[in-house]
């Protein structure tokens, strides 16, 4: 019952979603969608759905490309990989049983910390920005090297948790939903928090999708208003992320994944040492920023 319920409100806030963007696409004139956003978002969100995230190798591109203002980043992030994400999360919340209730609870944990922290990042000047996100990177980089290194924590049998163990993991899915805004990656911290916790590792699939696809729309929803966004990127993640996610999650069985994580640490930390030079020297900041406008 609880399941069915999620998915029906998940389905329900796509179509939200999907109309909310095409009537500001319309009204604007920015119906027609960004080609290298298309390919771009069916690259990273091919690679989201086998569990390696959207958000470290977007921010990187984005960067590297200059293709947006660095402070528009999160915002883009969040926009343009919500349809994607709800689509990821309506196979996995069918396909890897996990308890509902705990799946229920860190997902509206998680959306109470998008709505705490959207209002904050359309705010933050571009430094700030740049620091949050630099950062960001760096713990996704962290990551990746500890997968690869079998240094994550390896987990237990669990598909939910007792009362303690199960408030810190809808604590901590708060935090991680705050974050999400900020271009933080919810993948991540959530493959370390849940093994740590004793949960099976293939049960943070249901979850984390489950969470971004909830909260990444109702953040998206205030984002596509904002003035730091590019519409037209946004519409092409989202059309090329979604049958990328489709052949990923239901026609893939493998991929070299090891590899393919030490190419994205060195991009990513490429990306990041950039990003926090520009915060840490403002000239290069408000360079970097009229460069992209």
């Amino acid at each position: 019952m609880v399941v069915t319920v999620l998915l029906g409100a998940l389905a329900v806030l796509g179509l939200v979603y999907i109309v909310a963007l095409a009537r500001i696409a319309i009204r604007q004139g920015l119906a027609r969608p960004n080609l290298e956003g298309v390919v771009l978002g069916a690259v990273t969100n091919f690679f989201d759905t086998l569990g390696i995230g959207s958000f470290a190798p977007t921010t990187a591109w984005l960067k590297l490309r200059r293709l947006v203002p660095d402070s528009w980043i999160p915002t883009i992030l969040n926009a343009g990989h919500g349809l994607p994400t709800v689509v990821e999360a309506l196979i996995f919340i069918n396909l890897v049983k996990v308890d509902p209730w705990l799946l229920a609870a860190c997902i509206t944990a998680s959306v109470l910390g998008a709505v705490v922290g959207a209002p904050i990042v359309v705010r933050l000047p571009l430094r700030a920005v740049q620091g949050v996100v630099g950062v960001a990177l760096l713990l996704a980089a962290a990551a990746f090297v500890a997968k690869n290194l079998d240094l994550m924590p390896g987990g237990g049998s669990a598909l939910s948790l007792p009362p303690p163990l199960f408030a810190v993991a809808v604590a901590g899915y708060f935090v991680f939903g705050a974050l999400m805004t900020c271009g933080i990656g919810l993948f991540a911290p959530s493959l370390v928090l849940l093994p740590l916790l004793g949960m099976n590792p293939t049960a943070s699939f249901p979850m984390m999708m489950g969470a971004c696809a909830f909260l990444m729309p109702v953040s998206g929803l205030r984002f596509l208003r904002s003035e730091r966004m590019d519409i037209r990127l946004v519409i092409g993640i989202s059309l090329g992320g979604i049958p990328a996610v489709l052949i990923a999650a239901l026609l893939v069985k493998s991929l070299p994944l090891t590899a393919l994580r030490w190419g994205v640490v060195a991009v990513v930390i490429y990306a990041a040492v950039i990003l926090l030079r520009s915060a840490l020297r403002p000239g290069l900041a408000q360079a970097g920023a009229a460069a992209t406008i």
